[in-house]
């Protein structure tokens, strides 16, 4: 390890650790010096090129840029010697030069100005260059270059922090400026709308549109600011919002562990849903005589279906619903659904209502849908449904597979690990039956057959046992049921699979080879891998692909499937599961319900519960007849959705309580209005493991209510003895059932943000890498499981030629509910479209942007045609988000026969134009 190195600084003696610049001594020693091409945040690098922070060293002719000069042994260094501070006045004076006046400046509070305020520059002698225009092209984004300075920060955050590629510098001398692509409007370049640049630029040259008017004025500055957790997806960003009157301006990133200051489009632009004109504000109570079935609601006028109520009425007339259904027809009449999106105390709540107020496990959500059969897998494989590492270890990792996942546009601030990763030299393999923009990082890209992961995976396997690619060491210590796997694999080799999955075989034993090879390899994986008929079959195969070369329990390998909402993990960690209890104990294990018997006094259901799918055909069988559905959309997100919408509307009884009148909602008998992420206290747990708190940072709208509170208003009113008085307590009672939470509490997390579990004392951090000597499991060992290939449950035939895929998209999110409500991320993507690839709609004589149908055995619906070369001939993408196309109308509800989740990536289907009738004489 290399020696600090001791200078002297303003005449003192300090120490420099390797690699520290003067600037960052200097920092630590807390002299100011001042820098605006210098961003001290997490992964950037100086530049030394706008010269703020010159000093002087003894001996030497010029000054020096602090921010990038290294220390040597013995220097001298003047950080305030009159020279250098007559050379920081003027730069500031030959920058201020070039800005707009401070009255009219478009952030007065920026950095450049609140540096020329400490060293009293207030105006210039130097003539103003012509400024470029103001670009108002893009939704999010004011983009005023009369106040660029060229410090090239926007560069290097989307370059290098963010590596998006999409703004440079152009031109040459006084004609130089920054530019978006081909130095096209902002608007119309590739840019992702991450608001990287907005965040790193010190002048106000890029600024969040939603701080200054048409002219670039700066006219909506923030009255307070609230640290807290992205409401989106499984990353779990941490984030500033910026307030002004009650109402969230903007919003920055914090250094939190899963971001690093980075937040995507969602996270930073997609924050104004919570005041959006459609949020429920007062209870509803359906009208009388008004069906069930009639769903022609307007969400921001839902008076014609039902009328309001006081909140004493609506929670009798919930409860009393619930109440007379059980106990006239039994415990398991009822049944309830949880959300991801909520907190943890919330998830545990529920789930506890419905065990012990209800009086089955008939509880689930959303996890059932997205990687239901990952869990599965996990827990019969290593005895844990969680990653075994943070996905920040691409970074350590040599290699990174990342299958059935597109983190770019479901976890853009997780793939900037990933193209970071790739940048510094990580071999990285994109497999994946659809393009999309980590390709373009990828050492290999592998766009197998959809359906035939097993094929690919096994051959995989194949190639690596059989020649001898294996950690041996790792397998006698660490697995059992080896043999097993090795003779079921025999018959798999790369070359009769590549028939089957596409790939041609050289490619497959390269991938196997580099991945057994390396010295650290992890892997990710997505819904792709997850929502088919054989998805769990597809994570035992990544699973023993781990397994078998030892890639696990060390910095830089693992196994991570990307949790998809906010609080996924949190909320099945919390036992918004039908089969377990929180921290995934069986319901059926008498020992484990005996300990929540104790621990919630009362008796338990022993048999497990329905899933979601299963919930539904229950309803449809009139087994289930009344259910509470907290902040979950059902009639959007189910399979074949015609069905789950048939069910609600069959319903005797129905609660739903979410912020906004989502499909669900419309079916409801009684409607309570909640609390939007950014109104309440709890925590969450993202996908690495992460516990989170997030703070309240708006008063609840009209006469809506914390979900907390609401739950416990329904438990009291059907027979439990609650009196929780915050979210700390409930929060204390899950660490009496959750040892996953040990050595964690709401004091630290209010003090530390974040923790991980799990974690080994109350002063320690948490264990990012886990498995390192052992698994949880009854032997201690993972246990290998083969897999045989089994075909989708639907297959393309005469009738129903194409392949149809369903997902998300960048800028929306899930079932839409609160994305389509945000009106930049609204405004970039506003209608539903069926991606082909361009030679498919040239097959089909269909222009892009023209309306087409599409049809599958279960239903039909008409949106608009996108050409799309990342989607392979015969193959068809829609995202699930749009209600007026809804995709779930058209997906297979088989199930996975493990994970219980629905087959939501392949079902066939067919592609036609829609014919518009030609307008009459």
């Amino acid at each position: 390890m290399t020696e600090p190195i001791s200078f002297f600084l303003d005449g003192a003696e300090v120490s420099a650790e390797p690699g520290e610049t003067i600037w960052q001594v200097a920092s630590r020693q807390g002299i100011e010096i001042p820098h605006l091409c210098w961003l001290p945040k997490p992964g950037y690098r100086a530049d030394g090129n706008c010269r703020a922070c010159m000093v002087e060293i003894d001996g030497e002719r010029v000054l020096a840029a602090s921010c990038v000069r290294k220390p040597t042994s013995g220097m001298k260094v003047q950080t305030a010697s009159e020279r250098a501070k007559f050379s920081r006045k003027m730069v500031f004076e030959l920058l201020i030069g070039d800005q707009p006046d401070r009255a009219a400046a478009h952030d007065p509070n920026s950095r450049l100005w609140q540096w020329a305020d400490k060293l009293e520059v207030s105006d210039s002698r130097f003539p103003q260059h012509l400024a470029p225009a103001p670009d108002r092209s893009h939704p999010a984004m004011a983009v005023q270059l009369d106040a660029c300075i060229q410090c090239n920060l926007c560069v290097r955050a989307c370059r290098e922090v963010q590596v998006n590629d999409v703004i440079g510098m152009a031109a040459r001398g006084h004609r130089e400026k920054i530019v978006f692509d081909f130095d096209d409007p902002m608007g119309n370049s590739t840019c992702v709308a991450c608001g990287e640049c907005v965040q790193a630029c010190p002048t106000g040259a890029l600024m969040p549109a939603t701080l200054v008017d048409a002219n670039g004025v700066y006219t909506n500055a923030p009255d307070r600011e609230v640290d807290s957790v992205c409401p989106y997806c499984g990353v779990g960003c941490q984030l500033t919002y910026k307030i002004k009157d009650d109402r969230i301006v903007s919003v920055e990133g914090k250094d939190g562990p899963a971001n690093h200051n980075r937040l995507c489009v969602k996270g930073r632009f997609g924050f104004d849903y919570a005041h959006h004109p459609d949020r429920l504000t007062e209870p509803l109570i359906r009208r009388e005589g008004i069906p069930k079935h009639d769903t022609d609601i307007d969400p921001a006028n839902p008076y014609t279906h039902f009328r309001k109520a006081s909140w004493e009425e609506a929670l009798d007339l919930a409860a009393e619903g619930l109440a007379r259904i059980r106990d006239r027809d039994g415990r398991r009449a009822l049944a309830g659904f949880g959300s991801a999106k909520g907190s943890n105390e919330e998830a545990y709540l529920f789930q506890k209502l419905v065990r012990t107020g209800f009086g089955s496990n008939n509880v689930d959500h959303c996890t059932r849908l997205c990687h239901a059969s990952s869990v599965a897998a996990l827990m019969e494989g290593i005895g844990s449904g969680a990653v075994t590492a943070p996905f920040t270890a691409a970074l350590d990792s040599d290699v990174i597979i990342v299958i059935g996942a597109r983190p770019t546009e479901n976890h853009p601030v997780a793939a900037t690990f990933f193209k970071q990763a790739a940048k510094r030299g990580a071999k990285i393999f994109v497999i994946d039956p659809r393009g999309y923009s980590l390709m373009r990082y990828a050492t290999r890209t592998l766009r197998f057959n959809p359906g035939r992961d097993v094929a690919m995976l096994n051959a995989l396997l194949h190639t690596i046992i059989e020649e001898g690619l294996t950690d041996r060491q790792y397998i006698q210590a660490h697995t059992e049921d080896y043999e097993k796997l090795r003779e079921h694999i025999r018959d798999y080799s790369p070359e009769k699979m590549a028939p089957i999955c596409g790939i041609d075989a050289a490619t497959l034993r390269y991938v196997a080879r580099t991945y057994a090879r390396a010295e650290r390899a992890i892997i990710f994986w997505g819904m792709g891998i997850s929502q088919h008929t054989h998805g769990t079959d597809n994570a035992r195969c990544l699973i023993a692909l781990a397994m078998i070369t030892g890639q696990v329990g060390r910095p830089g390998t693992g196994l991570h499937p990307l949790r998809g909402q906010n609080n996924v993990q949190g909320a099945s960690d919390a036992g918004l599961i039908p089969m377990v209890y929180p921290d995934y104990q069986s319901v059926e294990n008498p020992d484990t319900r005996a300990k929540f018997e104790n621990l919630w006094q009362t008796s338990l259901d022993d048999k497990r519960g329905l899933t979601v799918v299963e919930i539904m055909d229950a309803v449809h069988r009139d087994e289930i007849k009344g259910m509470y559905i907290m902040g979950e959309n059902p009639a959007m997100s189910d399979p074949d959705v015609q069905h789950a919408r048939e069910a609600l509307a069959h319903l005797e009884h129905l609660v739903v309580q979410d912020i906004f009148l989502t499909e669900t909602a419309k079916y409801a008998d009684v409607v309570l209005p909640a609390s939007a992420w950014p109104e309440k206290d709890g925590t969450v747990s993202n996908t690495n493991r992460q516990v989170q708190i997030g703070r309240a940072a708006l008063p609840l709208p009209g006469n809506a209510r914390l979900d907390w509170l609401i739950i416990q208003e329904i438990a009291r009113r059907i027979g439990l003895d609650w009196s929780y008085t915050h979210p700390r307590d409930v929060f204390a009672e899950m660490k009496l059932a959750m040892p996953s939470l040990d050595n964690i509490t709401w004091e630290r997390l209010e003090r530390e943000s974040s923790v991980t579990y799990p974690c080994d004392a109350p002063d320690q951090p948490g264990n990012e890498i886990v498995f390192g000597d052992g698994f949880p499991t009854p032997s201690g060992r993972a246990k290998l499981v083969p897999a045989a290939i089994i075909p989708p449950a639907e297959e393309p035939d005469e009738e129903y030629p194409m392949v149809l895929t369903t997902g998300r998209q960048l800028e929306h999110w899930h079932t839409g509910a609160m994305t389509r409500r945000a009106s930049v991320l609204d405004e970039i993507e506003p209608e539903a479209a069926a991606s082909l690839a361009p030679m498919e709609l040239r097959r089909l004589g269909i222009a892009a942007g023209e309306p087409v149908r599409v049809t599958t055995r279960r239903g039909v619906i008409e949106l608009k045609a996108r050409a799309d070369s990342n989607v392979a001939p015969g193959q068809v993408f829609i995202p699930f988000c749009y209600a007026e196309a809804a995709a779930n109308v058209l997906t297979n509800p088989q199930l996975d026969p493990f994970g219980k989740i629905p087959e939501y990536k392949f079902c066939a289907a067919k592609v036609e134009p829609v014919l518009i009738p030609a307008a009459a004489e």
